[in-house]
């Protein structure tokens, strides 16, 4: 997937520098595949510990250390970014993921104990590289360093939108490429596989020339702002919101697979699953030409809104036309809301901490989607699928919680130079 020309073009017909040209042509293709890794860790260990242990409640476990792992490690890879450029952080972070999902193949079907496995999951979740984060990082950069003042606002809603919409389509398709392998090759593929793809891709979007740390040219050290700052409340209301939005993706992919699966067809989840990322993919993308008069702590109330209206939906669908319906108002209303709440992180970023404040927010959506994975597998076996289908509508209504304290926010004045 690459960011469309529309996104990347801005007004005028002169010379003066574009997003395109600063980052090259290499660089979307290269972070798009490098967020691979990340999407199937989750699914990915759930699946191979269920295999190896035949325990699903283990398998939810692992599910959840990965996530707490991230949770605890995520942001101080960020901060550690900020402090000593992305490019060192990304390669050894890279290098100790894939070495612990090569050790989770192993583990897993080895006599160790389960506290071993759970503590292999742990080590994945907090080498996991901060791709999705650091890339928003380095554009924000980017765009605010080298693009011309009055083309920064509209070129920064487009690459928000493009990124929403990758983190959409790699959160969607990254569990169903994790059970294509498992179903057609070994349960043990797809973490080699992720393996695999780390060493490659996140590797080369490591290397890639943006990823240099860069040096002031008139020796004046980079200001960093402390750390209290991101305690914000702006900041903390848009970790808040993207924390639902990973329960909403954890809670409707685990429910659904109940539901599919009570209904003699759990092998269709993943296509099911899928069509809720086309409204979002869609509609992410289209954040980009919303008029400036549609604010952003609007759009965020109003697509929440639509995430709720659609998991109560789904929450009592009655057949197959009517969950599906559901599935696709879902999407409508994803997409746009994880655009605004990184764009609005972006804006309220303290100087210098806009690894870190990105590297928070996707800290936070693999957060809530390990823990609503392993709270709605529980709640489904325990009192069926049916139970387990209102744990979106939490996570959603989290969502609009969230957008709601957005509004009492008072936004400070922004610097002009975060990165």
């Amino acid at each position: 997937m690459t960011l469309p020309d529309e996104l990347l073009r801005t007004a005028g017909t002169d010379q003066s520098p574009t997003l395109r040209r600063a980052v090259g042509p290499t660089y979307f293709p290269v972070a798009f595949v490098a967020r691979f890794p990340y999407a199937m860790m989750i699914v990915g260990v759930l699946t191979l510990v269920v295999a190896a242990r035949d325990s699903v409640a283990l398998g939810g476990l692992n599910s959840a250390a990965v996530g707490a792992g991230t949770a605890i490690f995520g942001p101080l890879l960020g901060m550690a970014a900020d402090r000593f450029g992305q490019r060192p952080v990304l390669l050894v972070a890279g290098a100790a993921n894939s070495l612990a999902l090569l050790a989770m193949a192993a583990v897993a079907f080895s006599s160790l104990p389960d506290l071993a496995v759970l503590a292999t999951a742990f080590v994945i979740g907090a080498t996991a590289p901060q791709v999705a984060p650091m890339s928003r990082s380095r554009l924000f950069g980017v765009i605010t360093r080298q693009l011309p003042a009055g083309r920064r606002v509209k070129t920064l809603n487009g690459v928000m939108a493009y990124e929403s919409a990758a983190d959409e389509t790699v959160f969607v398709f990254g569990p169903a490429i994790v059970g294509l392998l498992a179903t057609t090759m070994n349960p043990v593929a797809p973490v080699i596989g992720a393996a695999v793809l780390t060493v490659l891709f996140v590797t080369a979007f490591a290397l890639h020339p943006t990823g240099r740390v860069e040096v002031s040219a008139s020796d004046v050290p980079v200001v960093t702002a402390p750390a209290r700052d991101l305690l914000r409340p702006g900041l903390l209301v848009a970790v808040l919101g993207t924390l639902g939005v990973g329960m909403f993706f954890g809670s409707m992919l685990t429910s659904l697979t109940a539901v599919m699966r009570d209904q003699g067809a759990g092998d269709a989840a993943g296509l099911v699953y899928g069509v809720m990322g086309i409204g979002s993919t869609i509609l992410a993308l289209a954040v980009a030409v919303f008029p400036a008069s549609f604010a952003l702590r609007t759009r965020w109330l109003v697509f929440g809104a639509t995430m709720l209206l659609a998991a109560l939906g789904y929450a009592v669908a009655d057949g197959s036309v009517a969950l599906v319906g559901a599935m696709l108002l879902a999407g409508v209303g994803i997409g746009p809301t994880l655009v605004t709440q990184y764009s609005l992180a972006a804006t309220r970023s303290p100087e210098g901490r806009s690894a870190t404040v990105m590297t928070m927010l996707g800290s936070a959506v693999i957060v809530g989607q390990s823990a609503a994975s392993a709270l709605t597998g529980a709640i489904a076996e325990s009192s069926g699928s049916d139970a387990a289908r209102w744990i979106p509508v939490v996570a959603a209504a989290v969502v609009v919680l969230a957008a709601a304290l957005n509004t009492r926010v008072r936004d400070e004045d922004p610097s002009p130079h975060r990165d």
